[in-house]
């Protein structure tokens, strides 16, 4: 028997119509390249997670930085839905017989990549095993709690050289998620009612290591 979608899930499928778009993440015109990131859920003895994968070191764009599962929108892909589970399935291993895709987000401007990427939300009504199936593209494959991520031990801020503070960052399964990665998820996590306060006072200097491969 498949488990159901959860009715906080339907609902933020439902609301993405109303969910505004930050400025610094509105697409500029017709420039970029369409790409599609999977926000896939599920349910374990733990409750809900999401799943995410740590980039490789190797990458040429985002390297080392933890992600959901996506890439760009190939032509045989039919468009961000397929994208989005087919890059999931090269780089986790994931059935995609085993999700329901529920909606998508607005799409968001990643101007580090020059990607418009449309968040595609979907229900893990059938879990499989998962590992890093493309070694090349993924170092980790881990299902994160949502009791974790919203856990406040497990958030703060994070500065850049320079003194400038970004936005909402977590330290979860010996990842730091951070950058658009850490936004969607914040949005998410607020919109679907699981965030708890947190201290946002609690900043702390990206690591060297991070910013290394930040800037390649």
């Amino acid at each position: 028997m498949t488990a159901p979608v959860p009715g906080w899930l339907n609902d933020l499928a439902a609301d993405a119509v109303h969910h505004s778009v930050p400025a610094e993440l509105r697409p500029p015109g017709d420039s970029g390249r369409e790409a599609a990131v999977l926000l896939l859920f599920g349910e374990s003895a733990e409750g809900p997670d999401i799943l995410l994968i740590q980039r490789s070191a190797k990458g040429r764009n985002h390297a080392g930085q933890p992600a959901f599962p996506g890439g760009g929108v190939d032509p045989g892909d039919g468009g961000p839905v397929g994208a989005a589970l087919r890059e999931a399935q090269e780089e986790t291993g994931l059935d995609p017989r085993g999700v329901r895709v529920v909606g998508t987000l607005p799409e968001l401007y990643i101007w580090h990549s020059d990607n418009r990427v449309t968040p595609v939300l979907g229900w893990w009504h059938t879990p499989c095993a998962v590992y890093a199936a493309s070694p090349d593209e993924v170092d980790a494959v881990a299902r994160v709690p949502i009791a974790e991520l919203v856990d406040p031990a497990n958030r703060l801020r994070l500065r850049f050289p320079g003194g400038h503070t970004a936005g909402p960052a977590f330290r979860v399964r010996d990842m730091l998620v951070w950058g658009f990665t850490a936004g969607v998820l914040d949005t998410v996590l607020t919109a679907t009612g699981f965030a708890r306060p947190w201290n946002g006072d609690h900043v702390e200097d990206l690591p060297p290591e991070v910013i290394r491969l930040a800037r390649r």
